[in-house]
């Protein structure tokens, strides 16, 4: 087993190395894209990556307007968001990155996707803006869009963490929930390689549903037996930095997720993600996006 405490390759028991050289920052300029900057700058830094800093100019911005002017109000976008990038150049906080813009026209996931696959990118970061209700209903979230058809992982920043983004990358304490399905098991090789390379303290975490009517003693039972299944998880080989913790919790996920890692002061959520071969929007919050939204801290998917 190969552990780089500084680089861009992390390998995992012998499996597939984890890499972080190109990573795509996705914007749009609002605070919440602001504070995902700050990690995507400070994980660049970290594993000396290649950084992209990318927005695409969607057609719902200005689909409604009739056609003689949509030519001038066009222009009007872009040359915002030419300024925009201009700015995010100047303000000097790229020094010392390499780095490339990316600004393109059009739906935002074919447009995400040709440059995901065009620049052979290892991992995504983006903002959300935490929308739920009738605005999700309305506008849908670009956040759960792109790492619902990512094949690469996502860390998605949420508006809890407004103005709290690192100068350096410190993920000391790592939490990964898991209920055990396929969708979980490529996000256990980079919750344990996270903790390796930042000799973070690693919790592994499941959640029982539907617990409410069953005894003290059944309930021992329980956590019990998920205990011993989440320390199965664990290769033998692997060395991480201190012994890390088994936590079995009942209620609702999303909800233990979230008092867990508040009440631990996590500073990263790694989760798996079920994909889908065409994001539908528009659905009720599911327990990753609801995470993703209400995360004291960043949340890495990592899709199945």
């Amino acid at each position: 087993m190969e552990n780089k405490q500084k680089g861009t390759t992390m390998v995992v028991n012998g499996k597939a190395p984890i890499q972080l050289q190109k990573i795509l920052f996705a914007t749009d300029f609002s605070t919440a894209s602001e504070t995902a900057f700050g990690y995507a700058l400070a994980v660049a830094r970290h594993y000396d990556s290649q950084l992209f800093v990318a927005h695409v100019i969607r057609p719902d911005a200005y689909q409604m307007l009739p056609p003689e002017n949509l030519p001038g109000v066009l222009g009007q976008i872009r040359h915002y968001a030419e300024q925009e990038m201009t700015n995010l150049l100047v303000s000097g906080r790229l020094r010392d990155i390499p780095h490339e813009i990316l600004l393109e026209q059009g739906q935002l996931w074919p447009v995400l996707s040709s440059m995901i696959e065009k620049h052979s990118i290892d991992l995504i970061v983006a903002g959300t803006r935490g929308r739920t209700g009738a605005q999700k209903m309305l506008l849908g979230s670009a956040a759960e869009e792109i790492f619902r058809l990512a094949q690469c992982p996502v860390m998605t920043v949420g508006p809890g963490i407004a103005g709290r983004a690192p100068q350096e990358e410190e993920f000391h304490r790592i939490i990964y929930p898991t209920d055990f399905t396929p969708a979980s098991e490529r996000a256990a090789a980079y919750a344990l390689s996270l903790a390796q390379e930042h000799q973070a303290h690693l919790t592994l975490l499941h959640v029982v549903r539907d617990a409410d009517d069953v005894s003290p003693a059944n309930l021992s039972r329980i956590r019990e037996f998920f205990v011993k299944r989440l320390e199965k998880m664990i290769p033998e080989e692997t060395s991480l930095w201190c012994e890390p913790e088994f936590a079995v919790g009942f209620g609702v996920p999303a909800d233990v997720v979230l008092e867990i890692a508040k009440s631990q002061q996590a500073d990263l959520i790694v989760l798996g993600v079920r994909g889908v071969a065409a994001f539908p929007g528009h659905l009720p919050p599911a327990t990753a996006y609801k995470i993703a939204c209400q995360s004291p801290c960043p949340v890495l998917t990592v899709r199945a």
